[in-house]
């Protein structure tokens, strides 16, 4: 199996754009720890990611009134600055710390091929298992370190967050259990999306950089 891995880490890299969290190759070229910092501040600038806060938050204030936070856009605005700093505090320990640490890639290496069966095991699977710089397979410690330490830190100071330790763990394992949904995304996107032709600029822009990572690379 040793013999295996360390084949494996010695083909050939295949050349991908490193501001990018899905790779389409198991081969990359390793990541320096200055690319990781900026995948982790391209990964927190995303438009995508950022909607998805935006739009939570509203959603949050606009179904509890009797929230930690308050009602109508001063509570939105509390709460979405809480967002984006539980958000950068995640892309800071997940893609740049913990891998830098560790010298794990942060990244998804999508399999791209072969049975959906197997395909949706193989983006299952990365919650727990990821990719050493050299291309061995090594324990996820990104991931499941980042739910972990991000849990305990919220405790510390994230308004109306039930800081006992039954509570504490029902976030990890909520997190961890929800984790795969990322990478089952990033597994078949760029499939579905090679089959959508947007005749609108802005939205196939979008779309592109969803799937590759630049607006005017098509998927």
């Amino acid at each position: 199996m040793a013999m295996q891995a360390s084949n494996k880490a010695l083909r050939p890299c295949r050349e991908e754009n490193p501001l990018q969290n899905v790779v389409s190759s198991p081969y990359v070229k390793p990541l320096t720890p200055d690319q990781k910092f900026k995948l982790a501040v391209h990964d927190f600038r995303d438009p995508f990611s950022l909607a998805v806060l935006t739009g939570g938050g509203g959603i949050y204030i606009a179904a509890n009134a009797h929230n930690p936070y308050g009602p109508g856009m001063k509570g939105w605005g509390k709460i979405e600055g809480y967002n984006l700093v539980q958000d950068a505090q995640g892309e800071f320990l997940g893609v740049y710390l913990i891998p830098v640490l560790t010298h794990e890639d942060p990244r998804y290496h999508r399999m791209g091929h072969g049975s959906i069966p197997r395909r949706i095991m193989h983006a299952a699977l990365h919650t727990y298992v990821s990719q050493h710089d050299d291309g061995r397979l090594m324990p996820n410690y990104a991931v499941l370190g980042n739910y972990v330490i991000g849990a305990e830190l919220a405790n510390l100071w994230v308004p109306g967050t039930a800081v006992s330790a039954p509570s504490t763990a029902k976030r990890i394992v909520l997190g961890i259990a929800l984790d795969p949904t990322g990478t089952m995304i990033g597994e078949f996107l760029p499939d579905i999306a090679r089959h959508i032709h947007v005749h609108n600029g802005l939205i196939q822009q979008l779309l592109n950089v969803a799937v590759t990572g630049n607006p005017n690379t098509p998927p």
